[in-house]
């Protein structure tokens, strides 16, 4: 089986054993690069020689019998709001085209910690806002990847790397992992740390990551969670084990809660719908349906005022270099500029009343399930997708996972998502790794 192939958790353990070196991983990915990356254009920045001697420092700490982190040896690619130290961080601006980190952010350094191969950087939408950047979905190049986590997720959906990260506002990470046909996971809000990433809002930014499994997903949320003063957002607590929970069987089989979000009628495509009928069908008494009353319909216009009025304040220094920015960006940050006090903080109140109704739902079940996206990835590059099934979840803070469990009728993947409790988030991923299984016994890989 070539070594791309392999999940992250399987190729840990043949590294881990001898079966494989690291730098026979790293050459191994970077020879899939040459082969994809032409046509998919997922990566702002790689430096294959520096892949190669961070895999030979690994391999030597093995032979010398050092401890081998959780990540030892492979390789993740680091969505391009990141900072890596000695590496561009570009932000998807010509703004930043000059920037050079001059430390990694805390995630980076967890990473560092736990073994992995920082791969590169990947391209990103501008500010990872909307403005698409270079990266076409794997599938099919004439689509869009989604955004703003474009390369990220398409970097794992062609192979071109095991694990990713990136980050997510609205929907920049579950909806560009449906589209591109990989798992996306979005942790509960403050449990991975922003110190180091672009601050687009500090209300809603979460890290989130990109794998080809659920466990692999785990394994690398792992890897990154644990408290970090620099960022004010987190909180003291123990990590919740998520790779030892998802591979585990549930104690009893879990319950789904159906939810056809608000803009379902108007947004949802027709396969996308198909889908997800049929799913609750197979599932039978195990799923139930639930709809929310229309205090929820206003929760994309909230989602978004909270995210504009933030982004207006967090990026003035960009604003002073109107003729750089597209017109979506300027328009966006016009909007935000315009935000009163008293409408912005009216906002900030509605997460945690929204969030209410939904602990409700979920006292009844074991995750909510609803679609990713609204269905497959748009035809043509201009656009980065619809994230109307996405905002209502981060900003009420609630774990989300996307597993490409579905396909159009033109062959393009689409995602099922499954959102759990705040901090159920090793509960959530079991639930998913279940639900693939339950599908196909042998399509959730250890």
């Amino acid at each position: 089986m070539p070594v791309v192939t392999l999940t992250a958790t399987d190729l840990r353990d043949r590294i881990a054993a001898g079966a494989l070196s690291a730098e026979e991983v790293a050459n191994a990915f970077l020879t899939q690069i040459e082969a994809r990356e032409p046509a998919i254009g997922a990566w702002a920045f790689l430096d294959g020689d520096d892949m190669i001697a961070q895999a030979r420092r690994l391999d030597a700490d093995r032979r010398a019998g050092r401890p081998l982190g959780a990540l030892h040896g492979l390789p993740v690619a680091v969505k391009d709001v990141i900072d890596v130290a000695r590496m561009p961080t570009g932000n998807g601006t010509p703004i930043d085209d000059a920037r050079i980190a001059s430390e990694d952010a805390t995630c980076i350094a967890r990473l560092r910690a736990a073994g992995a191969i920082i791969a590169g950087k990947t391209v990103t939408a501008e500010l990872a806002f909307m403005h698409p950047g270079k990266t076409r979905n794997p599938v099919n190049g004439g689509h869009t990847p989604g955004g703003s986590s474009s390369g990220s997720a398409a970097a794992v959906a062609s192979r071109m790397a095991p694990l990713a990260i990136g980050t997510q506002t609205g929907g920049s990470v579950i909806r560009p992992a449906s589209f591109c046909g990989c798992v996306g996971y979005k942790p509960t809000f403050g449990r991975i740390s922003r110190a180091g990433v672009l601050r687009q809002s500090q209300t809603l930014d979460t890290i989130g990551v990109f794998a080809s499994s659920v466990a692999d997903a785990a394994l690398l949320g792992d890897a990154l969670f644990g408290h970090d003063p620099r960022d004010p957002a987190m909180r003291p607590g123990p990590g919740p084990r998520l790779l030892e929970t998802a591979r585990a069987r549930p104690p009893v089989t879990p319950t789904l809660a159906l939810l056809r979000m608000p803009g379902w009628e108007e947004a949802v495509h027709p396969d996308m719908a198909a889908a997800l009928d049929e799913l609750a069908d197979h599932l039978g008494d195990r799923c139930f349906e639930v709809t929310l009353p229309p205090l929820y319909d206003d929760a994309v216009r909230i989602r978004e005022r909270i995210n504009l009025a933030e982004m207006a304040r967090n990026f003035d220094r960009y604003a002073r270099h109107r003729e750089a920015l597209s017109p979506r960006m300027i328009a966006a940050l016009d909007e935000g500029g315009s935000i009163t006090a008293r409408d912005y903080l009216v906002a900030l109140d509605w997460p945690e009343i929204l969030h209410a109704g939904l602990k409700e739902i979920l006292s009844r079940c074991d995750a909510i399930l609803t679609a990713a996206a609204p269905g497959p990835a748009p035809e043509g590059l201009e656009s980065t997708g619809n994230s109307i099934f996405n905002g209502l979840w981060t900003m009420t803070g609630m774990p989300a996972v996307t597993v490409p469990l579905f396909e159009s009728q033109d062959g393009l993947p689409m995602g099922a998502q499954l959102v759990g409790p705040r901090e159920g988030d090793a509960r959530l991923l079991r639930t998913a790794g279940w639900l693939v299984r339950t599908l196909s016994p042998k399509g959730e890989a250890r």
